[in-house]
């Protein structure tokens, strides 16, 4: 447990008042430390204020269109409807402010300093607050990402995922420029609430790093619901016409006519004026603060959590990394935080749900794997008389029989992942997966009665292809 130096006006000064930063926070304070904590901007960070929960709220939006054209098949006649986008936002910024007045709440509750003012180092004890110097014994840095902007001519006139909560009308047509999870949840939004939407990619097909299968599952049904997917395809500029109207011209000479340009091309750690350089805190070649396992920088008493060291950028993991922090130095703990197995989702249209490896990556770790591979019409649809179809894959390390990776393309994917995520902790079998009776009738039963494998995929079987 760290030994408290009362010269200073705090034990912990917290730089960032996302949700690492928070539970960090009130950790270290209910383990005794004084703590405070500074944000310029909102409670609850980038997750609660321009990231997954506004972006949740938006995706429930845009598949009302579906329940509604799949209610026909079940009876239900559904007459005239409209959209407003209008009073969507508005409904979001009622939640987005409930949800700072609970964080507000919290870190009062827990006794936390909360400063509302910019903050940055002066040096390794030192930190200015919108003008007012004060002293900490540690410092945590924990101020999370930033979006990219691109460098080609005319990107001024297109927008990121930021100003995507806040856009005073919907547009009739749009681009998302971009192939990571932020872009193919956009592109989903808007063309459920009825955007013309075309994505764009550079590569030959989005959402690198997930397994191969759940990425060409999604560009099919994502075509089918009537996303114009361009892939090997970027912006080279952009115009702007005098009626607004913005003219995309892509690297394969076409030009696009649009409304609105959404830049998702990635996050950056957001670090640009903290100070690090003249605290001596180093950083890597990506622009991420650099830390040991304990959270530790350059400086010993300063440490870094969340999407600003560039580990894994999910909200539950700063999460963790904030409470190793607080627990470990502040209650003399040696917590470690397992990044193994880390069930996430992407909530497109459908969404997506994995935890463990892609078919690529055990093929890597563990030499061969068997692969099972179903993908059927759910049982919703049969009278919805929709073509939507899911997908779900397991594969299991032939070795030992343990499963190794999980994916799903369908309804409620992220909630069945998260479910089965315990299970791949608990380092289950394909044998103990056979052994668990199914619900019936469910998808998620599926993950439970696939007997037999699709294929066996090993380094020598993907030499071949």
């Amino acid at each position: 447990m760290a030994e408290r130096d009362s010269n200073y006006d705090y034990d912990l000064f917290v730089i960032g008042a996302g949700s690492g930063g928070v539970r960090a926070a009130r950790m270290s304070s209910s383990n005794g430390a004084r703590v405070a904590i500074a944000e310029e901007r909102f409670l609850g960070g980038t997750c609660v204020n321009i990231g997954c929960v506004p972006k949740k709220l938006f995706t429930y939006a845009a598949h009302v269109p579906d329940e509604i054209e799949d209610a026909a098949g079940y009876g239900w006649s559904v007459g005239e409807r409209s959209f407003d986008w209008k009073t969507l936002v508005a409904n979001k910024n009622a939640e987005i402010e409930r949800l700072n007045g609970i964080y507000a709440k919290l870190l009062d509750g827990a006794g936390v300093t909360l400063y509302r003012a910019r903050a940055k180092l002066i040096d390794a004890h030192r930190i200015d607050v919108g003008g007012e110097m004060v002293t900490a014994e540690r410092i945590l840095i924990a101020t999370g990402g930033k979006p990219n902007r691109p460098s080609e001519p005319g990107q001024e006139y297109g927008v990121v995922s930021d100003d995507m909560f806040y856009l005073d009308e919907l547009p009739k047509r749009a681009i998302v420029a971009g192939g990571g999870y932020i872009a193919v949840e956009f592109a989903g939004i808007l063309n459920g609430l009825g955007v013309e939407t075309v994505q764009l990619y550079r590569g030959d097909l989005f959402l690198r790093g997930f397994d191969r299968d759940v990425r060409e599952h999604l560009a099919g049904e994502m075509r089918k619901k009537g996303v114009d997917l361009r892939f090997n395809a970027i912006i080279e500029k952009t115009e702007k016409r005098e009626d607004g109207t913005l003219v995309a011209h892509l690297s394969g000479g076409e030009t696009v006519e649009t409304d609105l340009i959404l830049y998702a091309i990635g996050r950056s750690p957001n670090t640009e004026g903290l100070g690090l350089e003249e605290a001596g805190v180093a950083v890597n070649d990506k622009g991420a603060i650099s830390v040991d396992d304990d959270y530790s920088t350059s400086v010993p008493n300063i440490y870094a959590i969340g999407d600003v060291i560039d580990r894994v950028a999910l909200t539950p993991v700063a999460i963790g990394e904030g409470m190793v922090f607080a627990f470990n130095t502040y209650n003399g703990e040696s917590r470690k935080m397992d990044y193994r197995d880390i069930p996430s989702a992407v909530f497109s249209n459908p969404p997506i749900g994995t935890v463990g490896l892609s078919e690529e990556e055990a093929v890597a770790e563990y030499g061969a794997v068997d692969v099972y591979l179903s993908e059927f019409r759910p049982m919703k649809h049969t009278m919805s008389g929709s073509d939507e179809r899911v997908l779900m894959k397991l594969l299991v390390d032939v070795a030992t029989d343990r499963v190794v990776g999980l994916h799903m393309v369908g309804p409620d994917a992220g909630e069945i992942a998260q479910g089965f995520g315990v299970a791949l902790r608990a380092n289950a079998t394909k044998a103990e997966f056979d052994s668990t009776v199914g619900i019936h009738p469910t998808s998620a039963e599926e993950f439970v009665t696939m007997r037999e494998p699709t294929r066996r995929a090993s380094a020598k079987s993907e030499a071949a292809e």
